[in-house]
């Protein structure tokens, strides 16, 4: 009885996304987190005031613009393609 070698190829193991698509998504992620920070305070100390502080531009406008193109980013960092192929 002859015994079968049942190895096979070594498979190359490689991430999904390449040094690129990692970068954009850090930008990403960076862009959405000020975005939240700058959306974070405008309380007041005393609750029986009441700050206007609340309504500014950073906070309503600014602060969400940042938030939903960090989630553009993300969507376009997914999207990437590291490796195109190159027309000949």
């Amino acid at each position: 009885m002859s015994k079968k070698n049942n190895t096979s190829p070594k498979q190359q193991t490689s991430f999904i996304f390449g040094k690129k698509n990692y970068t954009m998504m850090f930008i990403g992620l960076g862009v959405i987190a000020l975005g939240f920070i700058l959306m974070a305070g405008g309380g007041s100390e005393d609750p029986n005031t009441f700050n206007p502080a609340i309504y500014n531009f950073q906070r309503i406008r600014l602060a969400p613009t940042l938030v939903l193109i960090g989630f553009a980013i993300e969507v376009y960092a997914i999207l990437l393609n590291p490796n195109p192929k190159k027309a000949e």
